[in-house]
């Protein structure tokens, strides 16, 4: 797309009115009902389908099809992030009518830094187009890296504080419980981070690290800066809500991590395909309208395997549960006749 740098201001604009209003509806600390969070979700995803059907409209069928393919990886993705957002609020115990506000600041945060990998990505890509194949390479090796981790069954139940986050805490202060929403407040004369300020960068950085995948693998998809930006954009401003609308169904998205490795790798042998189309090698080049469609089919697979998978789970928990009440049952009740048959004898 030729975009100008009035479309660029307007589209900031937009997003940034779209967040006030956001910030502005939820700016009283409350615990976020499921009506809430699910008219919310809904309300992005629209947003969302609406910005993609507008290129279209606008004669950009491409950059329609690349918008949509890089919102519905983006946001499959971040829903692999609430894990560790779920993580994270339980290391630093943060109070419920606390935590929208939280993940509202920590995704803005995120934001700002994406936009700034995105910036550095697409200027490497314009003067490097080698790098495709280091892109390439490394999302079929996180892909591989991701199957590993869903295969040896290990969770992590505990979220580890990077280096940033430490020195940032170890240099101000923290203090010993949260204070409202405040972000600073004075000990002793100095001013120190409030809990809430902690958690709330710990989101924005972990962030970060997500992205070390998932900024390559939209940029498989489509090398517009201006689609990568937008897509990562509302795939990001609807994950608070999402949080809390699936918070209790992430446990049950037991093959996540499959599908997701599916995805990367596909992403990642489109991206080599690219690099050796560039040096001008004769491969088979894979359309947006493919992509979206394997996409597409993989999460739905996915979810639907997940939910079958974790029903069977459940099951199996409930009969185990009923098995081990009844011997314990029939136990009591054979204690019980013996103490009555001792009780007789001695009587």
């Amino acid at each position: 797309m030729d975009v100008s740098l009035t479309l660029w201001v307007l589209t900031i604009l937009g997003l940034v009115a779209l967040i006030a209003v956001d910030f502005f509806i939820g700016r009283k600390p409350h615990d976020v009902s499921i009506k809430e969070a699910g008219i919310w979700t809904v309300v992005w995803i629209v947003l969302a389908v609406l910005f993609g059907v507008g290129l279209l409209v606008a004669g950009e069928s491409q950059a329609s099809g690349e918008f949509f393919a890089g919102f519905i990886t983006e946001k499959s993705l971040s829903v692999d992030n609430l894990f560790v957002f779920v993580l994270i609020m339980a290391k630093f115990s943060v109070p419920s009518h606390l935590q929208q506000r939280v993940l509202l600041v920590g995704v803005l945060i995120a934001l700002v830094l994406r936009a700034i990998f995105i910036a550095a990505g697409a200027a490497i890509i314009a003067s490097f187009s080698w790098v495709f194949y280091i892109f390439g390479a490394f999302l079929i090796y996180t892909a591989w890296k991701l199957i590993q981790e869903a295969r040896s069954d290990e969770e992590e139940d505990e979220f580890e504080e990077n280096r940033l986050l430490k020195s940032i805490e170890k240099k101000f202060g923290v203090a010993d419980k949260y204070h409202g929403t405040k972000l600073f407040i004075r000990v002793n004369g100095k001013r120190v981070l409030t809990p809430l300020m902690v958690v709330m960068l710990a989101i924005g950085t972990t962030d970060v690290l997500f992205a070390l995948d998932s900024i390559p693998a939209i940029f498989g998809l489509t090398q517009d800066p201006y689609i990568v930006f937008t897509a990562n954009a509302f795939a990001l401003m609807g994950l608070r809500q999402l949080y809390f609308l699936i918070g209790g169904l992430l446990r049950k998205l037991v093959h996540l991590s499959y599908g997701l490795s599916v995805i990367l790798g596909f992403i990642g042998v489109k991206l080599v395909l690219h690099a050796l189309h560039e040096s001008g090698v004769h491969v088979p080049e894979i359309s947006i309208p493919f992509s979206l469609a394997v996409i597409c089919g993989v999460l739905i697979i996915t979810t639907i395997t997940s939910l079958i998978a974790s029903k069977k789970q459940e099951q199996r928990e409930a009969e185990q549960s009923a098995a081990a009440a009844e011997t314990d049952s029939a136990g009591k009740d054979s204690a019980g006749k013996d103490s009555a048959e001792k009780d007789s004898i001695g009587a």
